[in-house]
């Protein structure tokens, strides 16, 4: 039988129990390890927060620093990720910030580097030629993207290269 004593001991054990929720961190975090670096185009895997999430095509890593217009991929590094409208493709996109030497840097749909002039084309499969599955892949990461930055969350993405990945 509970009584009255046993409602005011229970009611003050539970008064002492601290409950942690767990939160969100304040950041969505996208890791490209860019694995396989061919003579005209690099290709990676890209990672949310940890968690493989599809393989990326981009121009070729050129050495030194070396930059041909269209032709070469962003330098490693970390970039803020921002969605914006695309005046070329006449919708939201993500774009990376402050990448040095480069402007207007997207993450968009395309399968091989003749699709891109620098940016970064996510694709559900590769092969030695490109990635493919190209808009699914794109539309997925666009909607993790956007519900991060809607929630307050910032996203950033660290680019770099392993090529014994």
């Amino acid at each position: 039988m509970v009584t009255k004593k046993h409602l005011q001991n229970l009611y003050a054990r539970l008064s002492r129990v601290s409950v942690k929720l767990a939160s969100k961190p304040m950041e969505l975090n996208l890791l490209l390890l860019r694995d396989i670096f061919a003579p005209q185009r690099t290709l990676g895997v890209l990672y949310v927060d940890g968690i493989k999430e599809c393989y990326i095509c981009e121009d070729m890593v050129r050495k030194n620093g070396e930059k041909i217009y269209g032709q070469t991929a962003i330098p490693e590094g970390r970039y803020e990720i921002k969605i914006t409208m695309s005046n070329r493709f006449k919708r939201e996109l993500p774009l990376l910030l402050n990448v040095p030497n480069f402007e207007g840097i997207r993450i968009h749909s395309g399968n091989h580097e003749g699709h891109t002039e620098g940016c970064l084309l996510p694709g559900k499969t590769r092969n030695a030629s490109g990635v493919f599955s190209s808009v699914i892949a794109t539309n997925n990461l666009i909607l993790k993207i956007r519900t991060a930055l809607q929630s307050g969350r910032k996203v950033f993405i660290t680019i770099k290269n392993e090529p014994n990945a």
